[in-house]
Parts: structure tokens; sequence; C-alpha cells
């Protein structure tokens, strides 16, 4: 129904009343051209003669549910639109509501307080506390106010639609230009400028949803719908699209929702909106868990997106493409990406400044506080989360700029989930050469949660590089020196003035300070200068920090745990020992070798051989010397085959272990171990090593000639053919081995030799042969690596010559394709024929090692104070143990029994320096517990206890 009025209506001071003229329209701010005169005003809740409320309806015609109390939001405001606000104390929260249901029209206009509003005091502020009125006589002025207010203009109702559905232009998207310059004025300053604020909360919730929008329809729908996909393949596009846009999609329907609530209550309550804290509130605590997964999650979304950007073609296409969208308005992706991570803190500000501009009457006292604590707190909760996500762009960005050595494998482990940036920055460090005309190098030191790097940077081509001057030092491995010598001075050269400036340069103090790697403290020791004591200090707190959280890790995430065996049986001499005199016992000296071994009882023994030497006891208890090799190089034994081999100077021998263990309980007399001895080998045995070679378990050996070595392979038999066998067998001497193919002549050293699957590995100085004993005289001997391809391919040519300077130890299979080659500073692969591959390349220990074990999917490579345990399929450094003294005591590096390592022990005294022997105990993943079934009661059980 339409309205038809000569003119607008208010009680206007006599001062401020528009002189009389033709249109009466001219002055309002805001007309809407209109072909028809029938105009229509949208602040009556009914027509002019209705006399029953509306029912208020949402914009898709949805009634409203009764809201029992209204709240406000508030958005700052220009500064040229601050005016002055009319307070509401809370006395005015019904009377106000029931309002917006029901608004009166012009005649309803003619009330007995009319005149009340002929004073300009009266209007700039009815319902100021400075006014002495009692809350019947504010409610009837807000009343009057509002009644007035509602029959001004005619054509807010249709600026107000055309507003929400983004029709206007820019420049008339405020409050103040759907409202005339009458209706400001009576509100009174304050007010317009409460007025004016909630009005931005409307649009900038408006603007907000339209770009969530834009991105869905722009960005998102058009990369899914691509085809043939324009990021890789479709797994990888998936990928890209759940890391750069993540969890838009449920921030828009949040917002969506909340916006439809803002613009009904706009229309309920335009142009007088009370209050949208309700609003906000509600909606806040819905969308704080969305909010907290994607801002977190942001600088790796845009890390995702510009890296994609720098390498694909066709994304770069894409997104030129999508900047030619008008609506996008000359913004990119970037931009709207980046609108939920501002959104909230905007939000929290223009609380902030309506909190300030409320009076303590006013509901949203009560109100803004409550949402101001959950948006401060939800956004000071974030911030770890988003550092975290930062670190983790600088991290990516520093592993992309990096550039290694050639030929070197060097496995940081960047993409892991762990991995992060600490701290880094700019140092230097002095040049070692005297002739260099500027003796100061300039580094970029970054501090990872794994490693160090020192690097140089450069520029290539316009890109920032960073080449690796020292290798990268592992946490383990990072000692720190001094950080507190006195500052030293450099001269730089003056960047300004003349050229005698440049020569005279400037003298800036700098601050030394010191590390070192564990292993090569002399070679490998830096002294950086930083620019400030400051700056020195944080080096030194995120050095001690990288490092404390480090030992924790790895503390908590062994692959392998020590365990201590024994602590004080075995002792070496010490400066704290006595004379010795014939009544005391005389230390056993140091530990070589261990080997535990079951009897038929099932009860567990260990021999242990010492300098002085064998001795044999049950696990754990007393140990007694029963045999006197002394050193014994090796101890195997062959629990299947009741079988001890020693190898002790150049013989290799054997016993029986029941025997063995008989005689430690004193159970038999020592001279019954000679009915069960049996010889090998008679002399000059250089090395030997067990293992199995198909169903045979064979026990290698390589001997000393005059001119050459020769390696033989005996098979262990079974006792229970030697039991069947014929009295002229058992006549010949050797019961419990028999030679196994033919011997192998090696015209060089030998110091190791290695059963494989079917063939044997012996480690010489040229390298490691591969011969096959079963047929000997048919097969070729295979030297390994195999260097062939070395004249015409340099990383191999590189690789040949590192291998060369190295000590082989072994070979390490891997899977069926590839094996590891062990040597005593570093690792290469090769392919089951010999050759080289992943490009030749290396990987090299932190250590010398001086033997090796491999205990499947690791690699542990030993010397005397470190453990190192590595990946066999990457070389990825796993854990490090560190001791004194460290020796492996098992020598047989495919066997899967117990792992026993000796170092110096804990014990002092008079009995001389214990020899400690410790377990190398493999350990499991932890698994989650499985839920338990639900508990089900017998029946009749509790019946005698009344349950």
């Amino acid at each position: 129904m339409h309205n038809h009025r000569p003119h607008p209506h208010v009680a206007i001071p006599d001062a401020r009343r528009p002189p009389p003229h033709g249109d009466v329209y001219a002055s309002y701010p805001l007309e809407l051209s209109s072909t028809s005169n029938t105009l229509l005003n949208p602040w009556d809740a009914a027509t002019p003669t209705a006399r029953q409320p509306r029912q208020p309806t949402t914009r898709h015609g949805i009634p409203l549910r009764t809201r029992s109390r209204t709240r406000s939001a508030l958005e700052p405001v220009p500064a040229h639109l601050q005016v002055p606000e009319i307070y509401r104390s809370s006395s005015q929260r019904e009377t106000a509501h029931e309002y917006y249901h029901h608004r009166s029209s012009k005649s309803d206009s003619d009330h007995p307080f009319e005149d009340e509003y002929s004073s300009r005091s009266d209007i700039t502020s009815p319902y100021s506390p400075s006014f002495n009125l009692s809350a019947d006589e504010a409610d009837l002025k807000l009343n009057r106010l509002t009644r007035e207010l509602s029959n001004i203009t005619l054509h807010s109702e249709e600026g107000l639609r055309r507003f929400q559905d983004g029709e206007l232009e820019e420049k008339d998207e405020e409050w103040h230009h759907l409202v005339p310059a009458e209706a400001r004025e009576a509100l009174g300053k304050r007010e317009v400028e409460r007025q004016s604020v909630l009005f931005e909360v409307f649009k900038s919730e408006r603007d907000y949803v339209a770009d969530l929008q834009l991105i869905e329809e722009v960005f998102v729908e058009p990369l899914n719908s691509a085809s043939p996909p324009i990021i890789g393949d479709v797994n990888r596009q998936q990928n890209f699209m759940s890391i750069v846009f993540c969890n838009l999609d449920q921030i828009r329907l949040h917002h969506e929702r909340m916006l439809e609530a803002l613009f009904d209550r706009q229309q309920e309550q335009h142009p007088l909106v009370q209050s949208v804290a309700d609003i906000i509130l509600e909606s806040a605590l819905q969308f704080q868990g969305d909010y907290e997964s994607y801002i977190k999650h942001y600088p790796l979304a845009e890390q995702r997106h510009r890296t994609e950007l720098k390498y694909n073609k066709r994304y770069q296409e894409f997104l030129q493409d999508c900047s030619q969208d008008p609506r996008l308005r000359k913004r990119d992706l970037i931009t709207f990406l980046s609108r939920p991570v501002t959104r909230l803190p905007r939000l929290n500000l223009i609380l902030k400044h309506l909190h300030e501009l409320t009076d303590f009457n006013h509901p949203d006292s009560e109100d803004l506080p409550v949402i101001l604590s959950i948006l401060n707190d939800f956004l000071k909760s974030t911030q770890p989360g988003i550092e975290a996500a930062e670190n983790k762009v600088k991290f990516w960005d520093l592993c992309e700029s990096l550039v290694f050595n050639k030929g070197e494998i060097i496995e940081l482990d960047w993409y892991s989930d762990t991995r992060s940036l600490i701290y880094a920055g700019a140092l230097a460090r002095r040049s070692k050469s005297e002739m260099d005309w500027n003796p100061w190098i300039g580094l970029y030191v970054a501090l990872l949660d794994n490693f160090l790097l020192i690097t140089k940077e450069e520029k290539r081509g316009g890109v920032r590089k960073r080449l690796v001057v020292s290798r990268p030092i592992p946490l383990e491995y990072l000692r720190l020196g001094s950080f507190e010598d006195p500052p030293e001075t450099r001269k730089e050269r003056a960047e300004e003035g003349g050229i005698l400036d440049s020569f005279r340069g400037a003298i800036r103090s700098i601050y030394p300070f010191t590390i070192f790697h564990a292993v090569e403290k002399s070679t490998r020791r830096y002294t950086l200068y930083a620019p400030s004591e400051s700056v020195r200090k944080k080096w030194y707190d995120a050095l001690v920090d990288a490092k404390g959280v480090d030992d924790v890790r790895r503390e908590a995430n062994q692959w392998f745990t020590p365990q201590v065996v024994e602590d004080g049986a075995f002792r070496v001499p010490s400066h704290k020992m006595p004379r010795q005199t014939a009544l005391k016992r005389p230390p056993s000296g140091r530990v070589v070798q261990a080997v535990s071994f079951v009897t038929n009882s099932g009860k567990t023994f260990m021999a242990v051989g010492c300098s002085t030497g064998i001795f044999v006891g049950r696990k754990g208890e007393n140990y007694r010397k029963i045999l006197s090799f002394e050193n014994a190089k090796s101890i195997i034994v062959l629990q299947d085959f009741n079988k001890i081999i020693i190898h002790h100077d150049s013989y290799l021998i054997s016993y029986s272990l029941e025997v063995l263990a008989r005689v430690a309980q004193y159970q038999s007399p020592p001279s019954s171990l000679d009915a069960s001895l049996e010889t090998i080998a008679g002399q000059n045995v250089l090395c030997c090593q067990a293992g199995q070679m198909g169903d045979r378990t064979i026990i290698v050996y390589a001997v000393k000639n005059f001119l050459q070595t020769i390696v033989h392979v005996v098979e262990a038999c079974h006792p229970s053919e030697i039991r069947s066998a014929s009295p002229r067998v058992m006549q010949a001497g050797l019961l419990s081995f028999r030679p196994y193919g033919e011997s192998l002549y090696v015209p060089k050293d030998v110091f190791a030799v290695m059963p494989l699957a079917k063939t044997i590995a012996i480690c010489t100085e040229r390298g490691i042969v591969i011969a096959n004993p079963s047929s000997a005289s048919s097969s070729a001997v295979t030297l390994v690596p195999d260097f062939g391809s070395a004249s015409h391919n340099s990383a191999t040519a590189d690789l040949k010559t590192r291998c060369e300077d190295a000590k082989p130890l072994g070979l390490v299979r891997h899977d069926a394709t590839e094996l590891m080659v062990i040597y005593d500073t570093m690792g290469c692969y090769i392919t089951k024929y010999g050759q080289p591959t992943r490009d030749s390349v290396f990987i090299r220990w932190e250590i010398k090692a001086t033997s090796f074990l491999h205990r499947p999917p690791h690699v542990l490579l030993f010397s005397s104070e470190f453990i190192e345990i590595r990946d066999a399929q990457t070389g990825l450094l796993k854990q490090v143990i560190e001791a004194v003294d460290i020796r492996l005591l098992i020598q047989a590096p495919l066997s899967r029994g117990s792992l026993y390592v000796a170092m110096r022990g804990q014990k002092d005294d008079e009995d001389g320096l214990s020899d400690r022997i410790v377990e190398l105990v493999e350990t499991t993943e932890i698994t989650k517990t499985p839920i338990a079934a639900p508990f089900k009661a017998v029946e009749g059980l509790w019946d005698e206890w009344d349950m």
C-alpha cells in the first residue's frame, strides 16, 4: 500500500526549518529517480492508516523469531562523520523492542510531547544521563523520536534494498546517504556516529561474503573442472586444492548465515538499529574452530601458491585469465586468500571502538566485553600457530635455495612434518688466506631443528642461492665453544661519501663465538662473528634451546636403546689400584669380544673375551675364566650346532657349548673341554665370519700365505649327522665341519670376509671381491664397485677417487636390486652386478667407522666415541649414541642375535676401572591400545551383595 504525503514531517526547531519552496525533497541527500510520485515510507512498520504491527520477515519471506533482547556491534566511522550519539539506558529495552514491531505513522504523531522537540538541546541528546527524566519519560521520548524519524524520508527502504543487493555506487554506500540531514540532526552527533559504524558492519560483512564467493566462483570451481588438470595429475591437484584453499568453504557458510541475519536485522530496525551484538556473538562461537585451522594454515597456503606460480606455466596462464574478471578489481589470489586472516582483527578493532562509545546503561556495555574477550583470546591463541607456519615457509624457502657439492647425498629430512627453522641470520668469518684483500667472508647461517647450516649467499640469474660451504652439522655432533670473548674490530668500506672515505672505511665492533664438530674438533671448528652482543646472545640461546629439545626428542625416540648387562665384573688397571699382591685377584683386562648362548636346560650364558682370557658365566652373574686365549679376535656361537668358534692368534678352533657351560658351573673339569676341541685352521688365519648360504651354515676364513691369501669355506654339520657317521670318518679328526666348494686365491691382503646369499665378499685394499666358492674355477671374480664407466662419466670418476681413499668394510643388501657398500668414511650404492647407482652419489659418515652391523632397515656404524645409526635405504641419520672407548663385541654383521657393545664403565676404585658391557636392544613403535570390549556383567554375580 502506498503512502501519499505532501511533505515529510518531523518536529524541527524554527531556526532550522528549511524555507518553503516548490520541491520539498530537494535537500535530501539521496533521492531515487522514479516516474511515479507515489513513494513508500520504509520507516513505517505499517501503512499510514494501519494500527496493527507488521510481522517482520527475512529477505526470503521467513518470519523472524522473537528476540527477547537485542545487542549491538559497531565499527569505526570516518572522522568527518563522527558526531555525538544518543545514549539509551537499559530501561529502554522493552520499549525499543516494541517500537520495532510497530512504527507509528503520521497520524500517530499528534502526541502531548510535541513541544519537547522544539529546543536544540533536547534534540541533541534527549536520553543523556544528564537529563533528570524518569524511565517512563525516557521511553516516551524515545517513542516520540522514532515515530518522527519514521516519517522523515520516503525512499530509504528502496535504498536499503539496493545497498543489500550491491546495486549502489560505492560513494553512496554510507548510512548518512540513506538518511536525511534532518534525521541526523534529530538523532544527535553521537547516535549518528553509532549508526554509521553499525552500517559499516553490514557493509563490510556483505563485501567479505562477496569475496569468499568470488574465490569459489573464479578460482576453485574452474580449477576443479579443468580437464586435463592444471596442477599436474589428479592427486597432485587435489593436494594443491586442500593446501591452498583449505577450509574456506566452511568459513563462507558461516558468514553467509551471519550476513542473512544481519540483513534481516537491518531491514527490521533501519534507520535506528539498536544492536547486532547477539548475531556476532553467536556466529563467533560457531566459526572459531574453522578460523583457527585456516589462519594457522595460511602461510603454508600462500607458499604453495607461490611455488606453483613459479614453476607451473599453465597455472600462470590460468591466473592471468582469472585477473580479467572485472569483479576481482585487479586483486590477486593472495589478496583473497588473506581476507579471513584480516577479517577478525578488523572486527575486533571495530567492536573495541564501539565499546568506548557505549554508555554503561546500554545492553551492549555487557555484551561487547564478552565478544572482545572471545576475539582477543582467539587471536592470541592463533599466533603460535601462525609463527610455526611462517617458520615452515621460511624453512622451505631456505631448502629450495640450498646448493650442495655435487656427488654427495645430504639428507636433511626436510619433508618431515617435524622439520622447522629455529633461527637464521647473517654472520661473518675471517678468511684463512693472508693474501685475501678482503679478510672477511659474509655467511648466512641457519639453525634447523636437526642441523646447523653454514652457507654463502649468491645471486644466480636473479635468484638468490645459498651455497653450503661446509657439510651440515647434525645437532648430535654440534658443540658450543666460547661465547664470552671480547669484541673485535672490523674495517668496512663506507657506502657513501667520496673516494677517500671509501678507502678510509668505518671501524665496527663484532662479537665472536665458536662452534665445532664433536668428531673433527680441529678441522671443523668455526669462529663466527655477530654484528652485536644481543645477536650473539640470541644465537647462544637458540643453539642451547635447539640442542636441549633435540636431546629430549632423541631420548624419547630411540631406535636402539642401550641396556647395561655388566659394569664391574671386568676391569682394567687404573691409578687407584694398590700395588698388586699374590692374594689379590688381577683385573680381567679390556673386553674385546662377547657372545651369549642358551644351554639345553634353558639357561643363558655369556662368553666374554678379554685381554687376559675368555670368561664364561651366567648372564649378569659371576664370570669364571675358562680359557686362557688372550685378546681373541673373534668368538662365534653356532647355537643350533652346539659349537663355539674362537679365532685366537692365528688359530681357528671350536668347542662344545654344553661342555663349556658345565665347566663354568663347576659341573665338569676344565680338561673335559679338550675332548670337544676341534681345530678348523691351524695357522695364519687373518679373519673369519659365519653366515647362511641357502640352507647351509658356513664359516669363511682367510689364511695368509707367502705370496697370496687363500679363502676357505667350511660347512657346519648338524649333531645328528655326526652321530650317524662311520668310525672311519670319526677317526679323520674334523667331525663338526666339512669343506664346502673350492678355495679362493686373492693376491692382496684380506682384512674382512662376509658370506652373502650365494657368494662371499672379501674386503681387500683394492676393493671388495665377490666370488662363488661352489664354482670358483668356472666363475669370474668380480671387484665391486665396478668403475668401468669412470672414463666417460665424471660422477663415477669422482666416486672412484673417493672409494680408493677409503677402507671397505663390507656390503649391505636392503632390497632385491640394490646393495650398499660400506666404507670407513662413506657409503655408496651399487646394483647386484656391481655398477654404481643413484648417479654415483655417496653418503659421508660423520665418524670414521671401525666396524658396522646390519640390522634391517638400519646400518650401525661404530667408532671409539660414537655409534651412528642410519637408514640403509636413504642414508638418513636416525640416532647417535655417544660414549667413551666404544667397541663392537660381535663380529657377525648379519647376525640377528643379541648385540653387545663395550665402553668405559662407571666404576673406578681399588679393583680398577670397569669395562661396561651394554646390549643395544631394538625398540618397537608404540601403537594405539585397542579399545577394550564393553564390560558385560555376569548374571547373579553380585546377588549376594544386593547390587
